[in-house]
C-alpha cells in the first residue's frame, strides 16, 4: 500500500488540472500523479506561450528521507523544465519517483494548457 504523504504547500491536491488567469498569462495545475511515496502535483505558469513559472504544490513529505530528498530534487526539477520548456527533462539522481511524478504532472498541465 501506498504511504500517505503530507501536502507541502496550501490547498493540498486537486483531483484535476485547472486553468487561470488573464489573457497574456495563464495558470495550470496538472494532475495529481501518484507514486509509490505519495502523490506529486505542478502548477505552471505561461506567458505568451512560455513557461515562466513551475510550483510543486503537493509532493511527498511525510518523512525526513522525503523531506531530504525533495529539497533538492524539486528545486533541480523546476530549473530543468524552465529551461527545457517542456516535460522532457531528465530525473533527478536519487529521487526517481519523485522525477516521474513530476514529469508526469507537468505533462498534464502543458496538455490542459495548449488543448
Amino acid at each position: 500500500p501506498a504511504a500517505s504523504a503530507g501536502a507541502s504547500a496550501p490547498g493540498g491536491a486537486a483531483g484535476s488540472g485547472g486553468t487561470t488567469g488573464s489573457a497574456g498569462t495563464k495558470t495550470v495545475t496538472g494532475e495529481s500523479a501518484q507514486t509509490r511515496w505519495g502523490p506529486v502535483q505542478v502548477r505552471i505558469t505561461l506567458e505568451g506561450g512560455r513557461i515562466t513559472d513551475v510550483t510543486a504544490v503537493v509532493y511527498p513529505t511525510e518523512n525526513p528521507r522525503d523531506q531530504e530528498i525533495n529539497s533538492y530534487a524539486i528545486p533541480e526539477l523546476r530549473r530543468e523544465a524552465l529551461a527545457a520548456q517542456s516535460a522532457d527533462i531528465d530525473s533527478v539522481s536519487g529521487a526517481t519517483y519523485t522525477s516521474d511524478g513530476y514529469r508526469t504532472s507537468l505533462q498534464s498541465a502543458l496538455d490542459s494548457a495548449t488543448g
